[in-house]
């Protein structure tokens, strides 16, 4: 049974960490071909736009935890690698963090967009499916 756990949890730790590198990717593109305000906003756009994708994926054909808390560890992968990774490794500098649209507003619709897919097919599973 503690196996079995285990194995979800990677699943849904690779599924966060697929997202995060996803927008990583829009941002990195983004940098090279157009402005830093524009990247922002496609970011933006394009963060929920990833997890509901991934939360679609997750929710039609896995669902081990429930929305609430895949919403929160999606975000949380999210965070720990912008903190740990982007801004500590690659940035060397926590000034990403004070520009709203760069980290505040995606973490927010990464949030609601998981929680949303999530809790959307749920109540379209048929009723005696059971999670």
């Amino acid at each position: 049974m503690a196996n079995l756990q285990f194995n979800r949890a990677i699943v849904v730790l690779a599924l966060g960490l697929l997202g995060w590198a996803l927008c990583g990717t829009v941002m990195f593109v983004g940098m090279a071909v157009t402005s830093v305000e524009t990247t922002l906003i496609a970011h933006a756009v394009g963060a929920p736009l990833i997890f509901v994708l991934i939360s679609w994926f997750y929710f039609s054909r896995l669902h081990y935890t429930d929305p609430l808390a895949t919403a929160i560890a999606f975000l949380a992968i999210v965070v720990f690698m912008d903190v740990f990774f982007v801004a500590m490794v690659i940035n060397r500098s926590f000034e990403m963090f004070a520009n709203p649209l760069g980290t505040w507003i995606p973490f927010a619709l990464i949030f609601l967009a998981t929680y949303i897919t999530g809790t959307r097919i749920r109540a379209g599973r048929r009723p005696d499916v059971v999670d």
